[in-house]
Parts: C-alpha cells; structure tokens; sequence
C-alpha cells in the first residue's frame, strides 16, 4: 500500500473537496461507517473521526462501506477522473455534448456527475478553462489568442471577453490602473480585480451578475482596466488556499468598497462576523443601526462584489435556511463547514 499524505493534509483537502487527491485518498468516517471520496459534497467529519485508505479495496477491508453519494468504489469517479484529465490535458478545447457522448459518456450522466462533485457541469468547467486560457494569451495578440482559446471566430472570442469585462480584448491590453485575472480554488474558478494597493473585485466566474459587477468596477477605475497580475492578486490567491484548505480563518486583505455610505457599513459590518458564525437580516440590520432596514441590507449583501472576503455567505435566513447566495447555496454549505471546522480547531487550540 502506497504511503498516504499527514491527516492534518487530508483533513485540509477534505474540507476544500481538493479534486488533486482524487483517485489519491479516501476517507472513512468511523461514526457512519461509511467511506467516501474526499470531494464528497456530504457533510463533513470530525478530524478525530476520519480514517484514511488509499484505495476502496483498503476501505472496504477495514469494515466501511461505500457512500452512494460520491460512489467511491463504482465507475463514476472513473469517468470523472478521465474528463478532468482530458481538460487539463487541453483546457483550449472547445467541449460539446457530442464530444462527450463520442467518447461512450451519458451527457446527462457526465452532467449530473460534476454538478454533484463540483456544483457546475462539465461543459461550463470547459468553458472556465478556455476562457482563462484565452485571457493568460491575450497581451500577446488578440488573433493568435482566439485562435489558441479555440473559440470558432474572432468576433465570438471578443464577444465573450465582453461580456465578462465590459470590453473588447483590444481596449484592455498594456498597464492599466488594475488588472483582472482568473484565480482558480476548490470551490471554482474566481475573477480577481487588483491594483498594487487594493483588491476592488473577487467573484465566481458563473455568477450571473459577474458581467454587471465589472462593468461597475470599471466605471469606477475610469475603464482603466487591463489584464494581469498584481502584487494583490498574488497575495489574495494565497489566502485563498489557506482559507479553503481550512487552515486560517481570516481573509486580511487591503480592499477598496465601491459602493454607497449604507453599503459599505453592510459590508464593514459583514466582516466583523467571526468565521464559524452566522447572522440574519435582521440580526445584520440591527447591527448597523438600522433595525426596520432589513430588505436593505438584503439588496447591499447581494451587491457585494468581493466574495468570501466581504462574507456575505455568513448571513442566513431567519428560519436558519441557507438561501440567497449568488454563489450557489452548495457553495454557502461548504463555505459555512469549512469555518466552522476552523473555528472549533481554534477553540480546541486554547
């Protein structure tokens, strides 16, 4: 049996779901019985109740059985494993649903399959990957990056970048005030806006208000957007990992708010919730102030442009449902875990 990493490590990557420990690690959980993969979207574990197994013969030889969520030991993570090969193998490829069944693959199987392990299907993982290989290329020539995405036409490339910027590739090359990049986690691909002194922008690339969100952000930097890396951007991705990987519970990051005077004291008092808690609206509102200001709040947490940083996921319903996260409720579920993992090893801690 092959050596597995520390369980402080697979702990970590279990409560990032890291899909770099597929076909890797799995983790049995000694109160169920059960074993899963580590990028099982169930509820997770405590650390004290985890055993690890190479593989699911090892598992089962141990006295746990599989999970029929994440099927650790059927064909499905087969399958999953080898898209996700063939993506990073060439993330400029342009994925259809015939691709898919070409290669002996149910769409709607493969479809229900990444969305219950990574909350997007295969198709819009391709399109993440593409997109963010065509933005790495674009300061070299915006036709050979077109071309190098594998978008069918150049009109089409542009109009994407469009869409997710608010303007043609051509108008965002060289400096800028601040640079756009992608900053790929666990949770999904995210769109980072940094200058040298500040983070101004941090979404899931899917949100559907992302196109809305940069357009504001521009206007704000005057369009002086362009394409890159800053000294921000490098440090916002490494708290990230830190973050994901359950290993710190703080986001400390220079920001810049864009928004009004009521806005900015929603998202000031977003940040003063400790990691591993929660509020409500009206909790929220009352906090600021403002008690009879509930739906206000609700629309100044929804325009919050800076994810997990400004921690709009932390503010949950009245009832205690978790609902009204742009980033996906199975997002917020994770999310929430995750900080509540990390703020009981920091009561455990002293």
């Amino acid at each position: 049996m092959r050596d597995l990493p520390g369980h402080d490590q697979l702990y970590a990557a279990l409560l990032a779901r890291d899909p770099a420990y597929e076909g890797q690690a799995l983790v049995g959980v000694t109160s169920t019985g059960i074993f899963c993969r580590l990028t099982c979207p169930a509820r997770k574990p405590r650390p004290e109740n985890c055993r690890w197994f190479a593989d699911a013969d090892a598992a089962r030889t141990a006295g746990f059985r599989p999970c029929k969520r994440c099927q650790p030991g059927g064909e499905a993570p087969a399958l999953v494993a080898a898209l996700t090969a063939a993506l990073e193998q060439d993330p400029t490829r342009r994925w259809t649903e015939a691709d898919v069944a070409a290669l002996g693959h149910d769409p709607s199987t493969v479809r229900r399959l990444f969305r219950r392990q990574f909350g997007q299907s295969f198709l819009q993982m391709a399109r993440a990957a593409r997109l963010r290989a065509g933005a790495q290329a674009l300061p070299e020539s915006v036709i050979a990056a077109q071309l190098d995405a594998g978008f069918e036409s150049a009109s089409g490339f542009r109009a994407a970048f469009r869409r997710l910027f608010g303007h043609a590739p051509q108008e965002m090359r060289g400096p800028g005030v601040a640079l756009a990049d992608w900053i790929d986690t666990p949770l999904g691909p995210m769109i980072a806006i940094a200058d040298e002194s500040h983070l101004h922008l941090l979404e899931f690339t899917e949100r559907k208000a992302l196109p809305q969100g940069l357009r504001r952000i521009s206007a704000h930097l005057g369009g002086r957007l362009g394409l890159g890396r800053t000294a921000v951007t490098e440090r916002t991705e490494a708290a990230l990992a830190a973050f994901l990987a359950g290993q710190d519970g703080r986001l400390d990051l220079p920001l810049r708010l864009h928004g009004t005077a009521f806005q900015q004291s929603v998202w000031q008092a977003l940040r003063q919730i400790p990691p591993g808690e929660t509020r409500s609206y009206a909790q929220l509102a009352a906090a600021i102030g403002a008690p009879t200001a509930t739906r206000a709040v609700a629309a100044a947490n929804a325009a919050n442009r800076l994810a997990l940083v400004v921690p709009c996921h932390r503010v949950i319903g009245a009832d205690g449902q978790l609902s009204g996260y742009a980033g996906g409720v199975w997002r917020k579920r994770r999310l929430l875990e995750i900080e509540a993992a990390f703020a009981r090893k920091a009561r455990e801690a002293g």
